[in-house]
């Protein structure tokens, strides 16, 4: 094996002798006061171009600036035609296509798959400027636009779609965005390690299509290549003796590794579909890793077999390690889509490489000072890492972002917040965050690289937190007093969701957090509080939530402060019943809690989360046919608006489809005027309704907002991102 390459070792492309541009070009009028002629690389986003490390075209589009090529943007172009992805001409290399920060669907449509009017990342919060399967739709026009141009699709949308996969707006599998886009090839996960190798093998003149072993990519072929060992995981439960099923949480070597991908739950195996095909996983030991390729079940099979799909997620995601995961391949009819590898996380040096590019930190002059709420968000936040070892399954980070964590030194974090004091407009010394896809995991990881390399555990902190982690919050609390200390910063807030289990291993941190970087609210996410649905979201019980608070208060009151935790709830998520939800309302009345906007679970592509709502398997453990879990979900729009209004209980709106539940469920003694009572015996005049209320059905891309009413008065309320 090749040794790796860094990101900044590349030998620049010529036209790095042309400068850097003040913003990249969106206009051909742009082009030509810098000079160009054409651009080598043209990005495609669904989001308004804001040149800020927080915007994932601008980041991309700034690193590939950096090796040297010519990088425009074209960003929510009008898709009706093609005459919008022509205005800067034709690529000299390839179109890079994104539907954006966020996946279209879920940006475009409600958990009720009701249409959204707003959009964060639109100029005005204007709706509607995306079109839904972005990705497919802007790679067609791009094919339209100019025969022969190649076409790269990235992004959590695509990174998401790479297989076979349950979309929920549809309510059926589809094929992989990579063959419904027509794409070249396709990048997953963070993507500037895999964008670099692709931009300069091309413009050394390979055609994108046909490269192969750039690792974190998948392309289309006709055949597994010849001189790979093919492990057939395409069935489950065959005749014969089983092996025996293996923990998934259990750290062991990787010879004892969980989650065989041969299948863990059977020895026999379908017949050959290559040349070299290896039987059983454990013969897979004999050959070299990186020639070894797990078939996963084909789109066809997964369509129209529930329990294969169950079973080609869990292979998907026990095959996620960069350290030891294999490529895997997927049919599609005569196609063959081939997933190689995950990315080599980055090293520190090339996270702050990255974060160190020239950003303007504002939006693009052709929105003539508009207001992006999403760049409003972010604008005054710092990123100091990347990826998440938590394994919720409802979420896409793990999925999209990897387990391992990628931190930024303390030098380069401390420079970008001078950045900000000194150019941006607006601060006022206030930092609004420092953090990422969470607040604390900043230079966390395993504390034997041996072990971290073949270790197959879907989380780190769940059932518990492994005790190979290194749990030491000592470089985040330095991060954090040095942040302070810098001249013109007066606050440093915390709006990064809270690991919060994971923190209490550190209780000098819990001071330090909640002494100095709590605005009054600290959010955090227990997500329920029955086991039912912890379980199936590798979420800890809320006692965890409860030793928290206690440390919560204690520091408050020792700094002095009134400050209070707002925890956030999921209604409707697989494994959840009608009973678990009045149990969390009833968790919500006794502790004071008041739920303005609510989180319905949102099947996402590819979570582990989605595989149980489609399948009725917990892909958690091994599936079978017969005797492996079965998940129940609520589907149907009268029970997720039932498990909705349980955390609006407050909401008089929501009191007659209560009412009615409770005394379905033989609960009627919560329907009364006392203390102890749920909801209220009588209805107040001009409320009421089968509906889900004035607020109680709303909800956003990423906010959720809740009222903490700990003495039965409003004490306020704090946004949190979702």
């Amino acid at each position: 094996m090749l040794p790796l390459k860094t990101l900044f070792s590349y030998r620049k492309h010529w036209a790095h002798k042309l400068g850097i541009a003040p913003f990249l070009p969106m206009t051909r009028e742009e082009m030509d006061v810098l000079g160009w002629d054409a651009c080598d690389i043209i990005l495609i986003t669904g989001d308004a171009y804001v040149d800020h490390p927080s915007f994932a075209m601008a980041m991309i589009g700034r690193f590939l600036e950096a090796q040297g090529f010519r990088v425009g943007i074209i960003a929510q172009p009008d898709w009706s035609n093609v005459e919008d992805f022509q205005r800067l001409g034709e690529p000299t290399l390839f179109f890079g296509v994104t539907a954006g920060n966020m996946d279209s669907m879920v940006n475009r449509y409600t958990s009720d798959r009701r249409v959204r009017h707003n959009d964060a990342y639109t100029p005005h919060d204007e709706g509607g400027k995306r079109p839904d399967r972005a990705v497919i739709v802007y790679s067609q026009r791009c094919r339209e636009a100019f025969k022969g141009a190649q076409v790269v699709v990235g992004g959590i949308e695509a990174s998401l779609r790479r297989i076979a996969h349950f979309d929920y707006w549809s309510n059926k599998i589809r094929r992989s965005v990579l063959l419904d886009s027509k794409a070249d090839m396709l990048v997953y996960g963070n993507g500037e390690r895999a964008i670099a190798e692709i931009a300069h093998r091309a413009a050394a003149g390979e055609a994108i299509a046909t490269m192969t072993g750039v690792r974190g990519t998948s392309r289309a072929l006709r055949a597994v290549p010849d001189d790979y060992f093919l492990v057939d995981s395409t069935s489950i439960d065959t005749p014969g003796e089983l092996a025996p099923d293996l923990n998934p949480y259990e750290v062991k070597d990787e010879s004892e590794s969980c989650g065989k991908a041969g299948g863990e739950d059977n020895e026999a195996l379908q017949e050959p579909v290559a040349a070299t095909v290896i039987r059983f996983d454990r013969h897979a030991r004999k050959h070299p890793r990186d020639k070894q390729v797990i078939r996963l079940p084909s789109y066809e099979q997964v369509r129209d077999d529930r329990v294969l799909y169950a079973h080609a997620s869990r292979v998907l995601h026990l095959e996620t390690n960069p350290g030891n995961a294999r490529a895997l391949v997927q049919s599609h009819g005569d196609r063959e889509v081939w997933i190689e590898p995950p990315p080599i996380p980055l090293s520190t040096a090339e996270m702050d490489g990255i974060f160190d590019l020239t950003f303007q930190r504002v939006p693009h002059p052709a929105y003539e000072g508009a207001k992006i709420p999403a760049y409003e968000m972010i604008r005054f936040s710092v990123n100091i890492m990347r990826g998440c070892f938590g394994g919720c399954t409802f979420c896409s980070i793990t999925e999209h972002e990897g387990r391992v964590i990628q931190s930024r030194s303390e030098d380069s974090i401390l420079r970008e917040i001078e950045d900000i004091r000194d150019r941006v407009p607006g601060f006022t010394g206030v930092v609004s965050d420092l953090g990422g896809p969470t607040a604390n995991m900043y230079r966390l990881s395993c504390k034997d690289p041996n072990i971290e390399k073949v270790c197959r555990r879907l989380s780190c902190v769940y059932p518990d937190i492994c005790k190979n982690l290194n749990t030491d919050h000592t470089p985040l609390v330095n991060l954090y007093r040095k942040v302070r200390d810098l001249p013109g910063v007066k606050k440093v807030l915390i709006a990064s969701g809270l690991r919060y289990d994971l923190a209490m291993r550190d209780k000098n941190y819990v001071r330090e957090l909640v002494t100095h970087h709590v605005g009054g609210y600290l959010k955090i996410a227990p997500e329920h509080t029955e086991e039912n649905a912890l379980n199936r979201m590798m979420k800890p019980g809320i006692g965890a939530y409860d030793e928290f608070k206690k440390l919560f208060d204690k520091f408050s009151k020792e700094a002095g402060k009134e400050q209070y935790l707002i925890p956030y709830f999921i209604a409707a998520h697989p494994g959840t019943k009608d009973e678990d939800m009045m149990n969390l309302a009833l968790w919500l009345k006794r502790n004071g809690f008041r739920a303005d906007q609510v989180q319905a679970f949102l099947p996402s592509p590819m979570a582990l989360a989605t595989a149980m709502y489609h399948s009725g398997r917990n892909p958690l453990k091994g599936v079978k046919r017969e005797g492996s879990e079965v998940v129940e979900s609520p589907k149907g729009i009268t029970q997720r608006r039932l498990h909705k209004a349980f955390l609006r209980y407050h909401d008089a709106e929501n009191w007659p489809i209560l009412r009615e539940a409770l005394k379905r469920m033989g609960r009627a003694d919560l329907i009364g005027n006392g203390k102890r009572h749920l909801i209220p015996l009588f209805q107040p005049k001009g409320t009421g309704g089968a509906g889900e209320g004035k607020r109680g059905g709303k909800t956003r891309p990423f906010t959720t907002k809740y009222l903490h009413g700990g003495t039965g008065k409003n004490k306020g309320s704090s946004a949190s991102k979702r």
